[in-house]
């Protein structure tokens, strides 16, 4: 086990405004920022992050919407990590999220969720590098 997470503010709350509350939610529970940055992904680029659920039905739509508009890219740090970043993200799914998570707060559906958050240590390593050179962490 790690002490480190990736996240990325979706293009939904980047478009509406909430990445600032979302990144004040985040240090308030604990996380320190590694690096972050704002990018907008091509189709391309998103298609290569998504390339693991290439195979899945919901696979265009969801390159299409993470190359809809800007992202926020994150690298965060914090003892169980993984475990507590994707407790304070809350369920995929808004509607069934536990109140003050922050996808109850500013998800609008299980496709516009808000926010992702690393899965495993294994995808926390190989997401964040995606994003971030060896050169841009703390």
């Amino acid at each position: 086990m790690t002490n480190r997470t990736f996240t990325m503010i979706k293009p939904d709350a980047f478009a509406n405004g909430h990445t600032g509350a979302i990144l004040d939610k985040i240090i308030k529970a604990g996380f320190k920022l590694i690096a972050m940055k704002t990018v907008h992904l091509t189709r391309e680029k998103a298609g290569a992050f998504y390339e693991v659920h290439k195979a899945r039905p919901f696979y265009g739509e969801l390159v299409q919407f993470m190359s809809s508009g800007p992202i926020v890219a994150a690298i965060l740090e914090k003892d169980n990590a993984i475990a507590d970043f994707r407790t304070l993200i809350g369920n995929t799914d808004p509607k069934k999220a536990d109140a003050g998570t922050i996808r109850s707060l500013f998800a609008k559906s299980i496709d516009a969720n808000a926010i992702h958050g690393s899965d495993s240590d294994e995808n926390a390593k190989i997401e964040g590098d995606f994003f971030f050179s060896m050169m841009e962490r703390v």
